[in-house]
């Protein structure tokens, strides 16, 4: 079979998937109790492409494949066609979306077992890959935005599906209006670029593009930036993110930590020959994303919910991602992209066995008629679940170690490589370098610590929960475990594809080459002069000792003191704590200058307008219809000589606007 074709079956078969299962759920209610079906073809659809796109990289020879599925729209200048590319980027991205993809259609089907929206569950997870799938493999603007919109409508439809809970469904409603904020940004930016070059196809944009001028590239990299900024939950649009929690945990795993929330990393690497062009944008890139990095892991120190935790780390290790592309290393952002996808991935799933087994215990405190409340996801509850959960507590661990930069494993090498680039663009040529290069140590200490301490307060110590010596939990089927398993072994090893430079004299990088090769897609900041070697190895032994540190302070403090050590912390740092605690009051900064003056205007200023002028407008147009009519009755009289004076009068009229 061609490429082209292969490219297609990627791309349909998802949709396939959720056409099955949404419509037979819809219209065949007996498919509904058939969750071992469901759960087949929700994860088959995804891992068939997962197994395609393997044999595409297999035989990929280096020059890029287009495959034209239909010609869209043709209107004037503009054509749109459904294009998709395969290069050394999309293929990259395509196996984390669809190879971690599968893995969480399997714990899914596990982790779900008994819901009454089983079947929506799996139509909603299949038609979010296949929007991510149009976002990756697109080869134009228009295919990846429609991708893009894509995504934002299933994150909405997967935080809020428990929707019966109001809170989900502001949560959801909450993750889609700060979406659109950034999406009309990205929109804007569209604009631009066919107003200067007319066209949208990425050939075109990366060639014509950069030749527009100067202020017109600066305006296009900005607004891409602020679309970015909203989908990848950068400040100021990143509160939505740890709301979206409230979704089913496979959803946090997958939507929230592997792929829709790496949609603005793409969209920068994608375009970064443009990126590149502007200095000024880059820095602020840069210096965004190092405070959103520092922003987030001080709030994740202070957080009791295990998945507001990993919510908040997740939105740290995304600023690291932008503090690498603002310093132009737009390769090692995706690299990080991967790592993360497997160590977050792993660490979300974990949280959800977690869950899955505090709920047991909640389910059996209840039962028993003890009258214990029981939050199954405050870890100030949990405690000593490695006794119970040995396969959860040992995935979850190299996870977390990954995630704390400890040498050798995946975290390790691209943390490493970021604060490298940081560090060496600080020195050659982007003075904001070495700014964000300190921030980006201080955040990798943070999250050792933070990290370290949601592992001690769940897995180590002795349970916390009442009755803890006749109410246990249980491990998780194998559904669950096994991807955990398989996350947390790429979590091991899939650092090794990133080797630093400095070893074999970058020989050994294997994503450097792929992706920002001679004829790699990825473009990258250049800089007069090199670290030198003994600076290299320096760096490296520097990032090493403050991930060790950070893992063994944070295992002194909290395996010994436990959650009294919060209380320690929060009477030394005092106003400062509170202000972690509070999440730097975002919210509440939002809803008093934003929200309540929208609602408040709109109540007492909107409202009335509509109804006594929009609303008076309509009703006086029927009133005036209807007295119009009422007094024009008249002339219907139903005689025959009334209607022929009225036809002579006509005729004489006529005949005198001719002759006058």
């Amino acid at each position: 079979m061609q490429p082209e074709m292969l490219i297609k079956l990627v791309v349909l078969l998802p949709l396939i998937g959720a056409a099955i299962n949404g419509l037979g759920g819809l219209f065949v209610p007996a498919l509904r109790n058939k969750e071992g079906l469901i759960g087949m073809i929700g994860t088959i659809m995804v891992l068939l492409p997962f197994l395609i796109t393997v044999y595409l990289f297999i035989g990929f020879q280096g020059d890029a494949i287009i495959s034209n599925a239909f010609t869209w729209m043709a209107a004037g200048d503009l054509t749109i066609g459904f294009d998709y590319r395969i290069d050394e980027l999309s293929l990259l991205m395509t196996m984390i979306v669809t190879g971690v993809g599968s893995l969480i259609h399997l714990y899914s089907a596990g982790y779900m077992h008994g819901d009454d929206g089983y079947w929506r569950f799996f139509a909603y997870l299949n038609l979010f890959i296949f929007a991510m799938l149009n976002l990756v493999l697109g080869n134009n603007l228009v295919v990846l935005f429609l991708g893009w919109e894509g995504v934002g409508l299933c994150s909405y439809l997967l935080i809020g599906f428990w929707y019966k809970d109001r809170n989900n469904s502001k949560a959801a409603s909450k993750a889609f209006i700060m979406n659109r904020i950034g999406d009309f940004a990205f929109l804007l930016a569209m604009f631009i670029i066919f107003r200067e070059i007319g066209s949208l196809d990425f050939d075109a944009v990366l060639t014509d593009g950069l030749t527009m001028s100067q202020g017109s590239i600066t305006a296009t990299v900005l607004l891409l930036f602020i679309g970015a900024t909203g989908k990848s939950a950068q400040i100021p649009l990143f509160t939505w993110l740890p709301d979206a929690m409230a979704g089913p945990t496979p959803v946090s795993a997958l939507i929230h930590a592997a792929t829709m929330v790496t949609s603005g990393l793409y969209l920068l690497a994608r375009l970064s020959p443009l990126v590149l062009m502007a200095p000024g944008v880059m820095t602020v890139i840069a210096i965004v994303g190092a405070v959103t990095a520092l922003v987030a892991a001080t709030i994740a120190i202070t957080q009791n919910d295990i998945k507001k935790v990993l919510a908040y780390s997740t939105v740290s290790q995304l600023g690291y991602m932008f503090l690498a592309t603002g310093v132009g290393a737009f390769y090692v952002a995706i690299f990080h992209v991967m790592t993360h996808a497997f160590f977050k991935g792993c660490l979300f799933l974990g949280s959800g066995s977690v869950i899955h087994g505090m709920h047991e215990v909640e389910h059996e405190l209840e039962h028993d008629g003890h009258g214990h409340h029981l939050d199954p996801q405050d870890m100030r509850t949990m405690g000593g679940l490695k006794k119970f959960m040995p396969a959860t507590r040992m995935t979850f661990l190299i996870s977390t170690l990954a995630i704390a930069g400890i040498p050798g494993l995946a975290g390790f090498f691209s943390k490493d490589e970021i604060l490298f680039k940081a560090f060496e663009a600080g020195t050659h040529g982007i003075d904001v370098g070495l700014v964000v290069w300190v921030v980006g140590l201080i955040t990798a200490f943070l999250t050792a610590v933070y990290m370290t301490r949601a592992y001690v307060l769940t897995f180590e110590g002795e349970p916390r929960w009442p009755h803890a010596d006749k109410i246990t939990p249980h491990e998780s089927p194998w559904t669950m475990t096994v991807p955990l398993w398989v996350l947390a072994g790429m979590s091991v090893v899939g650092g090794y594809l990133g080797i630093p430079a400095v070893i074999a004299h970058g020989d050994l990088n294997w994503i450097h080459h792929w992706l920002a090769g001679e004829q790699g897609p990825v473009a990258e900041a250049a800089f007069e002069g090199h670290v030198a070697l003994a600076v290299e190895w320096g760096l490296i032994a520097l990032g090493s000792l403050i991930a060790i540190m950070g893992v063994w302070l944070g295992w002194r403090w909290y395996s010994k003191r436990g959650l009294s050590f919060d209380e320690k912390l929060a009477a030394r740092f005092g106003g400062l704590y509170k202000l972690w605690q509070g999440k730097y009051f975002f919210d509440e900064a939002y809803d008093k200058t934003i929200v309540r003056p929208l609602i408040g205007g709109s109540i007492h200023g909107l409202a009335p307008f509509d109804k006594y002028v929009i609303d008076g407008l309509v009703n006086f147009t029927g009133f005036f219809t209807r007295g119009a009519s009422f007094t024009l009755r008249y002339l219907q009289t139903g005689l025959v000589q009334s209607y022929a004076v009225a036809i002579v009068f006509g005729v004489v009229l006529l005949i005198w606007l001719m002759l006058f």
